[in-house]
């Protein structure tokens, strides 16, 4: 009878030791790219308030490296019980044909499958591990609203108003996403007329350089519309250098919310501001330590979400989220939001509707 209750002390300290629930994320952002670090330290907090390891592996934007990455994460001996990643430059299906028996649940998250994608995957289910989960961001909705209003700021008899925009990558979703979105306020708006949309590579030096060429093209130009902060500023130096003056003869938008966005949002540089998208794998962490501990993370049935992370940014608010961004924990209790200990019908907060800071 002792030994068999030392066997079973024994066997249980590991076990308690381990049950810590590994996460790996696949950072596709540069190791010195304000959003995408932001968006890593945002993941920790939440990892160390939920009591999980994170491990960050950055692929410097580079789709090959991530490739690479997964590669000896999914085939090594120490594999974590999950994998975050994100369908940058749509590397998603090959990462989930390589999980395939490997024992890792996979999370997506900013960047889901593409439509295409996502039937090639259904029509060949030997092939393909099964997706715990995404989380997305309402990328079009926020490439509609900067638009919207910025055209608004326009004076009521300003006539034909020309509008340069800087997308981000063509084979990233999000990207796509809010490209969209402003084609579709183009709609309400016909004296905006649209010169050219550019891909800058979400680059604030590519862009620079964009800007200069378009500047050149379009000198009438009063509305610049960017896919990210750093394209923004990119686009904004080359028109500063000509003479333009941002929030006055021209007006800008953007969307992150780096401390650099969030100033500009204040001294009037930028005229709109969309951001809170960084939220989203800390949002992914707390499902996934639900999911550690048994608990269902589509309680409404779903797998895929389109999260409403991405709001208009106001001086007020951008003053209250310069002060929060200086925090550790960001102010947020994580374990709030986990569905431990609530009841069956519980649904998380942050999947319907945005979370206020």
């Amino acid at each position: 009878m002792l030994k068999a209750l030392c066997q079973s002390f024994c066997l249980a300290v590991p076990l308690a030791a381990s049950a810590q629930p590994s996460v790996v994320f696949l950072n596709p952002g540069l190791s010195n790219e304000t959003f995408w670090t932001s968006y890593a330290s945002f993941m920790q907090a939440a990892a160390d308030e939920l009591g999980m390891t994170l491990r960050i592996e950055y692929s410097e934007r580079r789709a090959d490296l991530v490739l690479t990455q997964a590669r000896a994460i999914l085939q090594g001996p120490q594999r974590p019980d999950y994998l975050v990643l994100v369908n940058e430059q749509y590397v998603a299906p090959e990462i989930i044909r390589l999980s395939r028996g490997s024992g890792v649940k996979l999370f997506l998250v900013n960047n889901g499958l593409t439509s295409s994608q996502a039937r090639s995957i259904e029509a060949q289910p030997g092939k393909y591990a099964e997706l715990l989960g995404s989380l997305t961001a309402n990328d079009e909705q926020a490439g509609f609203q900067m638009l919207q209003q910025m055209a608004r700021q326009l004076p009521r008899d300003s006539g034909p108003v020309d509008l340069v925009a800087f997308a981000g990558v063509k084979t990233t979703p999000a990207s796509q996403l809010r490209e969209e979105g402003m084609r579709r306020a183009l709609a309400d708006f016909p004296q905006v007329r649209l010169r050219q949309v550019v891909y800058g590579g979400w680059s604030r030096q590519r862009a620079y350089e964009q800007a200069q060429q378009l500047l050149e093209r379009y000198p009438a130009t009063r509305l610049v519309w960017s896919a990210n902060d750093e394209m923004a500023f990119g686009a904004m130096q080359a028109f500063e250098e000509a003479g333009r003056k941002p929030g006055g003869d021209v007006l800008f938008s953007a969307v992150n919310s780096s401390p650099e966005a969030l100033r500009a949002r204040l001294d009037g540089r930028l005229s709109a501001l969309m951001g809170g998208h960084f939220t989203l794998g800390g949002w992914a962490m707390v499902m996934l330590h639900d999911d550690a501990l048994g608990l269902a993370v589509n309680r409404d049935g779903l797998r895929e979400h389109r999260v409403p992370v991405l709001q208009a940014i106001d001086p007020a608010k951008a003053r209250r989220w310069l002060k929060l961004l200086e925090r550790a924990d960001y102010g947020v209790d994580f374990q709030h939001y986990s569905a431990e200990g609530r009841p069956a019908s519980y649904r998380y907060p942050f999947l319907a509707s945005p979370v206020e800071y």
